[in-house]
């Protein structure tokens, strides 16, 4: 654009730009860049003012890529959203079976058999159970609600001992009972009756008595 005062201007960016007249013809000789539209140049071939605007071309692939990019995190997104979640039951069931492959065993005690109401109204039966790492008494529960199969509430004595499975570095994680493994017992161990001996005969030591 000319201004009357005979000069050229023209605005990018909320900035003014201008140059005075050179001679016979006015000349810009300044180059702007703009990182979105290009580059723009003004000047006056043959005496007449002309602004030219020169495109930067963008590859394929770098329109791709973030698309490609912006897409996958929502599949990911979406993936977390409507997944179905493990039950209590199936993490319980998980958590026996990591135990009982991996755990470490030790000598427990049974001390009662117990029925508490959970949050979400069901009834939950659980074992308590307490054992001895390292000075440490621990008292644990563990739900045997969905084992019937493997161990009868009924029959469990307190006083009992078992043998309880841990996790190494969290004594806290424990079981008494698993699928395919089991720290009941029968009952208490067998105690050895004592047999006094028999009396030795000590009368020849003792002439005259009998």
């Amino acid at each position: 654009m000319v201004d009357p005062a005979g000069r050229n201007s023209f605005t990018m960016h909320s900035r003014v730009y201008r140059s005075r007249k050179a001679g016979s013809g006015a000349v810009l000789n300044a180059l702007v860049a703009d990182s979105i539209c290009g580059m723009l140049k003004l000047g006056t071939p043959g005496g007449v003012a002309r602004l030219e605007m020169t495109f930067l071309s963008a590859h394929p692939w770098e329109i791709a890529a973030p698309a490609a990019l912006i897409a996958a995190l929502a599949a990911v997104a979406a993936w977390l959203l409507l997944r179905k979640r493990p039950t209590a039951e199936e993490l319980e069931r998980a958590r026996r079976q990591l135990l009982s492959q991996s755990g470490r065993i030790v000598d427990g005690m049974l001390l009662d058999v117990c029925e508490v109401e959970a949050a979400d109204g069901r009834t939950l039966t659980m074992l308590l159970f307490s054992y001895r790492i390292g000075g440490v008494d621990y008292e644990c529960s563990q739900e045997i609600t969905h084992m019937s199969g493997v161990v009868d509430a009924a029959q469990v004595r307190a006083g009992f001992p078992c043998s309880v499975r841990y996790q190494p570095g969290h004594p806290q994680n424990s079981i008494v009972v698993a699928e395919e493994w089991s720290g009941l017992r029968a009952g208490l161990p067998a105690q050895h009756e004592y047999q006094y001996p028999e009396p030795a005969d000590l009368s020849h030591l003792r002439p005259g008595r009998g």
